[in-house]
């Protein structure tokens, strides 16, 4: 075949025109919000990704996310060694440090002055929705601005409660965390009967909550209870069911997520401190559990006698718990990272990535991207189908969750029988 020299000099020239169109500069990474196990897969993510496209050059890190910009507080990760990139992204909690903060008007004027002044074209924040509310706002002053920038959200949180996405990085290994620490919840509580109340992440979404069903291995296994924000909570109820579990097995454990609340939306406990988002603290404490807890002792009292009582609360440890990272939620994690980079350099200037669930008997994922509106600010709640009455997840969820937190410890029972007595 002929190839026209005049055309092949006109695509040559149009090749040469499109590099040189491609947006070039300096790219920002921040982590904003709550610690998980495996935030920094996301940052080594877009890290190992950005190091692969010309038009990225220096790749900073941001120290306690926007508040480490607006302080010009920012590391040179171009000169971290390989290892040291594989050692961090396997390292829980965030390794650049976070932050939770709602910028203002003046902070985010700040914040583009500070991008201005170092050519930076790319800002990738790792975080749940707040965090993708702090990209969205970035983004529109922006462009109001006439400044041009790729920004990307690259979602986080162990609460599993962002729109659009399937599920979020972080929420498997947490999921994996619950399952387990109930699991031994309730070998303890079959060793020694009693009743015992954990409380659970859970502000408005029971994701981590319902997570706990994956502790029931046999009939009489805990929690055989379990209470999730989805749902109204009565306190008359709950010693109702407790009192129930206790009549028929002698002993009860309970899982409840720390943000359930009364007909009327009050939650049975918090805390007066609130973040900039204004989100009430309610892990902070154990104020819930003993609430619970002395309300059993007290209530069940004349029905039962003096009863063994315990309450937990599980609180930070859910986050950055070493050790127990589920291999789905890390690989996923740090392909959020990667896609989004590969997204920003592409033709979708800014976004937050998401997951979607492939269809077959073997679990399969993808990334996609949704517009920063769809996920800024908004939470999502546990599918009706996923919830079993007031008190019970469905073993629906099963389905949903397993292949996100991985493999449960098995655990054994004794079956022997009973030595017939000789005494009477």
């Amino acid at each position: 075949m002929v190839i026209n020299s005049d055309r092949a000099a006109q695509t040559e020239r149009e090749v040469e025109e499109s590099i040189l169109a491609k947006l070039k500069g300096n790219a920002v990474i921040g982590q904003s919000g709550g610690p998980t196990c495996v935030i920094n897969q996301s940052l080594v993510g877009i890290v190992r990704e950005a190091l692969k496209h010309e038009e990225i050059q220096g790749i900073y890190g941001a120290a306690h996310g926007v508040r480490g910009i607006m302080g010009e507080d920012l590391l040179d990760l171009r000169q971290e060694s390989d290892a040291t990139l594989e050692a961090v992204a396997a390292t829980p909690a965030a390794g650049l440090g976070s932050v939770r903060m709602k910028p203002t008007a003046d902070d985010c004027a700040r914040l583009l002055e500070v991008f201005k002044a170092h050519d930076v074209r790319y800002f990738f924040y790792i975080g749940g929705n707040d965090s993708a509310e702090t990209a969205h706002i970035v983004h529109e002053m922006a462009e109001r601005d006439g400044y041009e920038m790729r920004l990307y959200h690259v979602p986080k949180t162990i609460d599993n409660d962002l729109l659009v996405t399937d599920h979020c990085p972080g929420y498997g290994t947490a999921a994996r965390f619950v399952a387990h620490a109930i699991l031994g919840d309730n070998l303890d509580n079959r060793s020694l009967p009693g009743i015992k109340i954990d409380v659970i992440m859970g502000r408005h979404a029971g994701f981590l909550t319902a997570a706990s069903i994956l502790a029931r291995q046999h009939e009489d296994d805990g929690p055989h209870l379990i209470y999730v924000p989805e749902t109204v909570f009565s306190t008359q109820s709950f010693l109702e069911d407790v009192a129930g579990v206790y009549e028929r097995l002698g002993r009860c454990v309970v899982a409840v997520s720390e943000g359930v609340h009364d007909a009327q939306g009050k939650l049975v406990m918090q805390s007066s401190e609130v973040d900039s988002h204004g989100n009430v603290q309610l892990s902070g404490s154990g104020a819930l559990g003993d609430f619970l807890a002395g309300l059993v002792r007290d209530k069940l009292a004349d029905r039962f006698g003096k009863l063994r009582v315990r309450a937990d609360t599980l609180g930070y440890l859910q986050r950055s718990f070493p050790g127990f990272t589920s291999q789905v939620d890390a690989e996923e994690a740090a392909e959020a990272g990667r896609a989004a980079v590969r997204a920003a350099v592409g033709e979708t200037p800014h976004g937050s990535i998401a997951l979607r669930r492939l269809d077959g008997s073997t679990y399969r994922c993808e990334t996609f991207v949704t517009s920063l509106d769809s996920v800024a600010g908004n939470t999502k709640s546990l599918k009706s189908e996923f919830l079993k009455g007031d008190n019970d997840i469905d073993s629906q969820f099963v389905d949903y969750v397993s292949p996100l937190a991985g493999d449960v410890f098995q655990t054994g029972r004794l079956h022997g029988k009973r030595v017939t007595k000789r005494l009477s």
